[in-house]
């Protein structure tokens, strides 16, 4: 039997600075855009909502408090307001949706995570995945998570999985998901990637900066080629709103606007399993003359592309790392996937084990 072929939707989008509320309902604008366009599958970038700690990068930690508490209050519970609001629209618009978010926990009033949420078209959680380290600033805002989230999803549009950011380094939790029998795989992205501060004078600012667009690419494609699978890139999109949001918050506006100005925007794009681009097609801001590209980059809009599963089968006859070229009595992995908890109550535990996937009510 011929597997899935269908559309999906990258949405390559700014969060609205200061309000995770405001956020959640431009993201549930886009995912109605997406289905209006056929997407069957709609993405969201690397902690799409609230937004993304930038500030860390350029900042000391000292002066970093005021922006601490506002990702504390603008992160969101995965069995919030906000998310059921998403996984409501999810179900109303049969759609599968992967969505970056910062998450906070009822058990802290300041511990966060850097999180992905793969939502089904019935609306419910599949996959809660934690970041499993945060990376170089990001220290500052998120903790580690743990391997509970290291699943696909096994949906009616095929297998679908989702790392974070710089997860996509790591070639044993890409593999984790490949051994699954992924044939979707999402890596999500900040908008830019600060690791050094632009000199005065420079001809090119920033250089010798991380080059975000490009690692980026090159780890998204490799894990296309190995899993022979299609890719997702999913980055966020830092605009003059989020920016002057964030100059307002420190002590020199100016100066922090002009070097978070002054960085490449990472891109939004679809990968086939040979690691090539897909040509998409960009249908939101405008729908009335849709523009043919590969990516998305400096603007926001919503990018859809058509992703045949059939195209997966062929390269797994020359390299299928997890099946017929492997050689399982050589090399063992064991992912242990506990979700981890401050504290297990045994009594407790024994009568109410805890239910790890929170599901909600909802109505179509």
């Amino acid at each position: 039997m011929a597997l899935p072929r269908f559309k999906a939707a990258a949405c390559h989008l700014a969060p609205v600075f200061g309000s995770a509320r405001q956020t959640t309902d431009k993201t549930i604008g886009l995912m109605r855009k997406a289905a209006q366009n056929s997407a069957q599958l709609v993405v969201f970038p690397e902690s799409s909502i609230p937004g993304f700690p930038y500030w860390s990068s350029i900042i000391a930690p000292a002066n970093g408090h005021a922006f601490f508490r506002y990702m504390a209050e603008e992160s969101v519970y995965v069995d919030g307001e906000e998310i059921r609001a998403i996984q409501q629209a999810a179900l109303q618009s049969r759609v599968v949706v992967s969505l970056g978010i910062s998450e906070k926990v009822r058990y802290s009033s300041a511990t966060l995570f850097n999180s992905n949420l793969i939502i089904g078209d019935d609306g419910q959680i599949l996959v809660h995945h934690r970041k499993l380290m945060p990376t170089f600033f990001e220290k500052l805002t998120w903790s580690p998570g743990d391997g509970h989230g290291l699943r696909v999803a096994d949906t009616r549009l095929g297998k679908i999985g989702a790392l974070v950011c710089g997860e996509n380094t790591n070639p044993l939790a890409r593999y984790a998901l490949m051994a699954q029998g992924e044939q979707v795989h999402i890596s999500s992205w900040p908008a830019i990637w600060p690791t050094r501060l632009p000199v005065e004078g420079e001809t090119t600012p920033g250089t010798g900066n991380y080059d975000n667009v490009n690692a980026n690419t090159i780890r998204a494609a490799a894990h296309c080629f190995e899993a022979k699978c299609f890719g997702i890139q999913s980055a966020g999109l830092l605009d003059q709103a989020c920016i002057q949001g964030i100059a307002e918050m420190t002590s020199d506006a100016e100066w922090t606007t002009k070097i978070l100005s002054s960085y490449p925007q990472a891109t939004t794009q679809f990968l086939d399993p040979n690691g090539q681009l897909i040509k998409s097609r960009i249908v939101w801001p405008s729908t009335d003359v849709p523009g043919e590209g590969l990516c998305l980059k400096n603007e926001e809009g919503v990018l859809i592309a058509e992703l045949d599963l059939n195209k997966c089968v062929e390269g797994k006859q020359y390299h299928d790392v997890v099946g017929g070229y492997q050689r399982l009595d050589v090399f063992n992995l064991q992912v242990n996937r506990v979700r981890r908890e401050p504290v297990v109550f045994a009594r407790e535990a024994e009568q109410n084990p805890p239910e790890t996937t929170p599901r909600c009510e909802l109505s179509e």
